[in-house]
């Protein structure tokens, strides 16, 4: 069948990207759902800086590829040997298709799972296959999703089936930003009640930590970033402390104002400068948690002998190290009873037409969450 989707076909061209243009909206041929796949029209996608960071070079990826991996749409047909899920049914994208096969997976780790990682990186659905051509082009699937379409052949182990009364552009989030952030909190770090958090980096994700460091019952939630914007909807959000990351001294000031540091700091940047501060601004004896990808040529130092003579922990969280076919739904009940307000950090619904301009938003971190709708 023939769809319409944002493809990129080369990494690292200059912002604005209104003016670069690095997402070409293309007419491409999409094959039918093979064995353990399924075909889904896709309803809302948000924009992430998971994209962004294709985009920009800082994840590099085979090219030419069909972005988006944070979707949420209704199944249209099911290949043979799916039997759980029938046209209608509405679905969440996860981004880390499960093989339920690898060691990771039978310790109850299906984010770490290794041939869902290795098909990420190949730009390949769980199979091995790829399901989308330009002409006599194959086109490569991001995150085993490329959600920035109309439709999309997803592997059944990278869907969700969610609740149908929850709409698109809300549900879309919980398949990236809200499983990451939330996850983070409350499946890696497992924060205590009544615990401190500092969140350093107010992005989707960053924000949907807060809101998990809020559900979990932290007492004090510092929010950290550049943009004085992001600040003070953190604080509308319940964070009780804002500082700004361009302060010199801005872990000296969190420490002095937290009596040492911090129980949890959450580092959801991506940036080595940001990992820098969430290390600095965790106490003694705290731990400190990074969900952030920044290009895999950066490197963090920091003084060993701290983690021993201080008891500190470092520790990263993938997809939130969450089950995604547990987790998702839990966290949308939670949001249904208004205890995860998730719908806050929608900045904007755009067209698939607008979705360059959209990126120039991200990047200029003037967006929580913008879902491109496409009904």
């Amino acid at each position: 069948m023939k769809i319409r989707a944002a493809v990129l076909h080369e990494m690292e061209l200059p912002n604005p990207y209104s003016e670069s243009k690095p997402l070409k909206i293309e007419t491409l041929e999409l094959d039918p759902p093979q064995y353990g796949e399924v075909l889904v029209k896709i309803k809302a996608a948000g924009l992430c800086h998971s994209d962004l960071s294709v985009i920009n070079g800082n994840r590099p990826r085979p090219m030419p590829m069909a972005l988006g991996h944070e979707a949420a749409g209704e199944v249209v047909e099911v290949g043979e040997g799916v039997t759980d899920l029938k046209p209608g049914d509405h679905v969440v994208c996860s981004f880390v298709p499960s093989c339920g096969h690898c060691l990771p997976c039978q310790e109850g780790r299906p984010a770490l799972c290794e041939p869902g990682a290795a098909v990420n990186n190949e730009g390949t659905l769980l199979s091995g296959e790829r399901r989308l051509h330009l002409n006599d082009e194959v086109i490569h699937h991001h995150l085993g999703v490329s959600g920035f379409a109309e439709y999309a052949v997803i592997a059944r182990n990278s869907l969700v089936k969610v609740d149908p009364e929850v709409p698109f552009d809300k549900v879309a989030i919980f398949g990236c930003a809200v499983m990451t952030g939330v996850g983070a909190v409350v499946n890696t770090a497992r924060i205590q009640y009544g615990s401190t958090v500092a969140v350093v980096g107010l992005g989707g994700v960053g924000l949907s930590a807060l809101l998990g460091a809020i559900g979990a019952g932290a007492s004090r939630i510092i929010a950290v970033d550049i943009h004085p914007g992001k600040l003070q909807f953190a604080k509308e959000l319940g964070a009780t402390d804002t500082f700004d990351s361009r302060d010199s001294d801005v872990i000296s000031l969190v420490r002095s104002a937290t009596n040492g540091g911090v129980d949890y700091a959450f580092e959801t940047a991506g940036a080595v400068p940001a990992m820098q501060v969430a290390y600095g601004i965790t106490r003694r004896g705290g731990t400190t948690v990074t969900t952030g990808l920044p290009h895999p040529s950066h490197q963090f130092s920091f003084p060993q002998v701290s983690l021993t003579a201080e008891e500190r922990t470092i520790k990263g969280s993938y997809v939130g190290s969450c089950v995604p076919a547990r987790d998702i739904p839990r966290f949308i009940e939670l949001y249904k009873q208004g205890r995860l307000p998730v719908e806050r950090l929608l900045t904007d619904k755009i067209s698939l037409e607008q979705i360059n301009e959209g990126f120039d938003r991200l990047a200029r971190g003037e967006a929580s969450r913008i879902v491109v709708t496409i009904w």
